[in-house]
């Protein structure tokens, strides 16, 4: 009886940091830019993943969506070369929501900012940065 409540307890164990490790590679995988900075944009951040090996760019749930007519997610990279990706809103959308997420084309090999742009406007809303760049 001992042996097996012995044996439970370093399955357990072995189980729970199974679990620690996971985490921690899952956290380390994530990278999290500053709060946005501009005249419409200037709530919220950005999180940078990796899902099923491609580049994912997250809103975080304070975001704010500018009340403006085309807003898009555009990047920059350490280059300082400037990507127009995605509506921020698209029409199957409707009511307040917006695309929280996108995954980033294969020709971006790495994003250092990211830019809520107005293409009717062709103006900055806000921008957020991180502390270095991200792939």
């Amino acid at each position: 009886m001992n042996m097996n409540k012995a044996m439970q307890f370093l399955l357990r164990g072995l189980l729970m940091t199974t679990m620690l490790f996971a985490v921690s590679a899952v956290a380390q995988d994530a990278h999290t830019t500053g709060q946005f900075q501009g005249p419409k944009a200037n709530k919220g951040h950005v999180t940078h993943s990796t899902r099923d090996g491609k580049s994912v760019l997250t809103l975080s749930d304070d975001f704010v969506q500018p009340d403006t007519p085309d807003p898009h997610w555009q990047v920059v990279d350490s280059d300082g070369q400037v990507y127009l990706l995605d509506k921020l809103k698209k029409k199957a959308l409707l009511g307040d929501k917006y695309q929280k997420e996108i995954v980033l084309p294969s020709y971006v090999k790495n994003v250092k900012k990211v830019v809520i742009w107005c293409a009717w406007a062709e103006a900055n809303l806000g921008e957020a940065s991180f502390s270095s760049p991200v792939m």
